[in-house]
């Protein structure tokens, strides 16, 4: 057995104490959870999505609870990339821990403005939410057409200042491995993968949808095999990086998204069930290392037997 493992894994140049990133939108800007544990403990945070200016998200209900997950139609409710960089990035980016900013927009000229205004900011990474919807192209979301997602790469790149860039991918797309090309093609440093499954529910006794805007982001482990296998198939068609997210709830979850390729993985959902999460997930995987004697956590990566 291994006595104390390696967990210290590197994304595109950014150091990270571990591979355990807290998720976009379920750790909002990591204030609520230091009361649970210090933010230094986790590799990197990826903040709520970032708009250009501030947005209020869907009217309510907007969170449902359905059979192992979640669904959610917040709608992006954020304070704007203005007061995100003068009131919540000092105190992050003195965290200890990596900050990763998770930008949206609905034209390209939106993403580009908020990664012009973040390029010189004190954030690690940047990471690009396709998943909004175009209004220049009939509410079509950018992620879901691979020379839409190569388009909006190649714009954001340009503005980025030499920020890495992930590409946060949809799921609603027919060949995740076209996608993932297509982001690389675009000039993205990594991708992440998979944003939330469309879906819904319904209140069968007042005869009406549960969420006021009918349909929302379902996440949690029911997606996780969904996760995985688009995970498997993204790592093995780019080089750069992957970060895989979709229902990890334990430390051998965790393992598992690495196995398939993936070099660090993102933790949502579980935070809502319980605020510490995430450092019991990199508790269970430490402990996963020693039990399988490997030293250091990088060896799982892309180490899937199939």
């Amino acid at each position: 057995m291994v006595d104390r493992p390696s967990l210290a894994v590197e994304v595109c140049g950014v150091p990270m104490k571990n591979p355990c990133i807290a998720a976009s939108g379920t750790f909002g800007f990591g204030e609520e959870y230091q009361r649970y544990f210090p933010l230094h403990k986790l590799g990197a945070i990826c903040v709520k999505g970032l708009t250009l200016e501030p947005r209020q998200g869907n009217p309510p209900p907007r969170i449902a609870e359905t059979p192992s997950g979640m669904l959610n139609s917040v709608g992006l409710q954020n304070p704007g990339v203005r007061a995100f960089l003068r009131d919540h990035l000092p105190r992050l980016a003195d965290s200890g821990t990596a900050v990763i900013a998770n930008i949206a927009g609905n034209t390209a000229e939106e993403y580009c403005k908020i990664a012009a205004m973040l390029s010189k900011s004190r954030v690690d990474m940047l990471e690009l939410n396709i998943s909004c919807p175009n209004v220049k192209e009939g509410g079509v979301a950018f992620g879901t057409r691979p020379e839409s997602v190569l388009e909006i790469t190649r714009r954001v790149k340009t503005e980025s200042g030499g920020k890495p860039l992930a590409v946060k991918l949809s799921p609603n797309t027919s060949d995740i491995g076209e996608t993932a090309l297509a982001a690389r093609e675009g000039g993205a440093d990594a991708i992440s993968l998979i944003n939330t499954i469309t879906g819904m529910a319904v209140d069968v006794k007042n005869m009406r949808p549960v969420l006021a805007n009918v349909t929302g982001g379902l996440s949690g482990p029911a997606i996780r095999p969904v996760a995985l296998r688009m995970v498997y198939e993204a790592a093995r068609a780019v080089t750069i990086p992957v970060i895989g997210m979709g229902g990890i709830m334990s430390g051998e979850d965790a393992a598992a998204f690495l196995l398939c390729g993936a070099r660090a993985f993102m933790v949502g959902t579980a935070t809502v069930v319980s605020p510490t999460a995430c450092v019991h997930i990199v508790a269970e995987l430490e402990r996963y290392l020693k039990e399988q004697g490997i030293g250091d956590v990088n060896a799982l990566v892309g180490a899937l037997k199939a």
